[in-house]
């Protein structure tokens, strides 16, 4: 039997926006909230560059990343044509009206890849 973790209120992600969800290892977790107020979630971290998916904009049930405008699916985590490529999706649940993540996903999925980091590069270490 899955166990499921609450992480907040569906009021809590800004509707057409997105709420990271920090993990022990590994990149965040970005949940995403539609106009219909459906939930999903994703690794976030685009398949291309590694861009925070977070900070991209959400229309209709895609985001756009914030770097190179690829467009990914939120119920998929596939980047639409032309582009290719995926991000781990992560199962949600909400139940009155509070967003729950799996909590076995949350400790096993992508925990090896290295955190998204912002902000200036240093140039002795490869970005």
């Amino acid at each position: 039997m899955s166990e499921w973790k609450t992480i907040c209120a569906v009021e809590d992600i800004p509707l057409l926006g997105a709420r990271r969800v920090q993990r022990a290892k590994g990149p965040q977790v970005a949940l995403f909230r539609t106009t219909a107020d459906e939930v999903f979630a994703l690794l976030d971290r685009c398949p291309h560059k590694a861009g925070p998916l977070s900070q991209g904009i959400v229309f209709g049930a895609a985001v756009a990343c914030p770097l190179h405008n690829w467009t990914i699916e939120l119920s998929t985590g596939c980047a639409r044509e032309p582009d290719e490529g995926s991000t781990p999706r992560f199962s949600v649940r909400v139940e009155q009206g509070q967003v729950m993540l799996n909590l076995q996903e949350l400790e096993s999925i992508a925990i090896d890849l290295e955190p998204v980091k912002a902000g200036p590069c240093n140039r002795a270490k490869a970005c």
